[in-house]
């Protein structure tokens, strides 16, 4: 007899007799032998529940996938700030868990650690203290909320109108060029104007890595193109092993479970404000990479779950990596390739994505590993990276066909260059602003206050 499997078979089985009560087998087996004769039971089941085993097993290896592509750069802006690279894995899984339940799991997006705040976090580590940066960071995320509240109030325009083109380009290029010196510094093999690493092996190493990586964006395929950093990393730490220049015996005494040390955030306004305007950019970011993911599916995620509900689980994913000391989250640009690529957007993946990223912030040999690459292998990224970071803003500028023979644009571009490269800092009080913060605000102040261009009298 060939058992049809139909949706009504699937009925749960139920023991009856003393098989409820796990008295006897005999009983039990003839409770099923019942069933089919009634064709409650179906063995088809058992199929049933292999094929949805198989579908999450590829979900799941899937997910593993995009962590793997959003992996190198994820790790590096922990290692280029000193944060602990556990916590930045902490905070990128569960900040993208918090997103997916924000958007109702509607959006194929991973966050992963942004670029934007790796020199404002540099900065106030040094002027305050790490607990006081945590302070600042988890402030950040309130940007998010309010670019949320504007959105859902007046519309993408009124962001477009307040934060356009020239306010935004230049103030991504300070962001690249203003970590330009410690980049160099690194690749050098120098810390605090001292020589800690041989000069001609850090030149070797990071001149090694940096060619790697550059060989890689440029002529590797569409997937090695998605991990040039991953790639670069890698090759610089087997050539690096080879020069002798690492210290395995960190990794071989490290733990293999181990809870990543957590610091206690302090309140500090000075920090808070300081941080907030350098949210601006990564959330104008997070517009651009919601979009871009909507063009690469099909669907238009600015209206369902809509843009105020994307900013606002982004702006939470920033404040929970702020509070236990990862760096703020934001949307990448690799993982959105790697959706175009693979065509499977289903945001169960990236949900499987976080789980193993929160995992793996717990693998103790793993971060030691991490904390073993050394300073100019690093270095050799940042020469690379920093510098597209600053194209991007040059890049910004030239889609919007932003005319710098307009004296208002002219004006607003050199001022906030010549502020964030310089490394101007204001001091109003007991509060000061400097670098990117400074930037933006500048940015926004000569924006709003210049008049526009007027046509010429004829």
């Amino acid at each position: 007899m060939r058992i049809k499997c139909e949706v009504s078979d699937y009925t749960p089985f139920r023991p009856v007799g003393r098989a409820a009560g796990g008295c006897c087998l005999s009983d039990g087996i003839a409770g099923i032998l019942r069933r089919i004769a009634a064709n409650q039971y179906n063995p088809c089941r058992l199929n049933r529940l292999k094929e949805d085993g198989m579908k999450q097993l590829k979900l799941a290896v899937s997910g593993a996938q995009i962590l793997f592509v959003a992996f190198g750069a994820m790790v590096l802006v922990p290692l280029l700030t000193g944060l602990n690279p556990a916590l930045a894995l902490l905070g990128a899984g569960v900040g993208t868990l918090l997103f997916q339940i924000t958007t109702k799991r509607k959006v194929p997006i991973f966050l992963g650690s942004s670029f934007a705040f790796i020199a404002p976090i540099i900065y106030s580590v040094g002027e305050w203290g790490l607990p006081s940066t945590m302070f600042g960071l988890f402030a950040a995320g309130f940007m998010y909320f309010v670019f949320a509240a504007l959105i859902r109030r007046r519309g993408l325009a009124a962001v477009h109108k307040l934060l356009p083109p020239v306010v935004i380009g230049p103030v991504i290029m300070v962001i690249g060029l203003s970590v330009a010196v410690a980049a160099s510094s690194m690749a050098m093999g120098q810390a605090d104007g001292k020589q800690v690493i041989d000069y001609t092996d850090s030149l070797i190493l990071s001149g090694f890595t940096f060619a790697v990586t550059a060989a890689v964006s440029v002529f590797g395929n569409k997937m090695m193109k998605l991990i040039p950093i991953l790639i670069g990393v890698a090759s610089g730490y087997v050539l690096a092993l080879l020069m002798g220049m690492v210290d395995t015996a960190s990794i071989a005494h490290a733990p293999w479970f181990a809870v990543p040390h957590f610091e206690t955030p302090q309140v500090n306004w000075q920090a808070a404000l300081f941080m907030l305007p350098v949210a601006i950019a990564p959330a104008i970011e997070h517009i651009g990479g919601i979009m871009a993911i909507g063009n690469v599916t099909g669907k238009d995620y600015t209206k369902d779950p809509g843009l105020d509900k994307t900013l606002a689980g982004d702006g939470l994913g920033v404040c929970v990596a702020g509070l236990i000391g990862g760096p703020p989250v934001t949307t990448y640009g690799e993982v959105t390739g790697a959706v175009m690529i693979t065509k499977n957007s289903n945001p169960v993946i990236m949900t499987w994505a976080a789980v193993f990223a929160v995992c793996m912030a717990f693998f103790g040999k793993f971060n030691a590993f991490l904390a073993s690459i050394p300073m100019p292998v690093m270095g050799g990224i940042m020469l690379l990276l920093f510098g597209t970071i600053a194209s991007l803003g040059i890049k910004t500028l030239i889609d919007a066909k932003v005319d710098l023979m307009q004296p208002k644009n002219l004006v607003i571009v050199s001022s906030v260059l010549t502020t964030g490269i310089g490394g101007m800092t204001l001091k109003l009080g007991g509060f000061s602003f400097a670098g990117v913060g400074l930037c933006a605000v500048l940015a926004i102040v000569l924006n709003s206050l210049l008049p526009d261009a007027c046509e010429p009298d004829r």
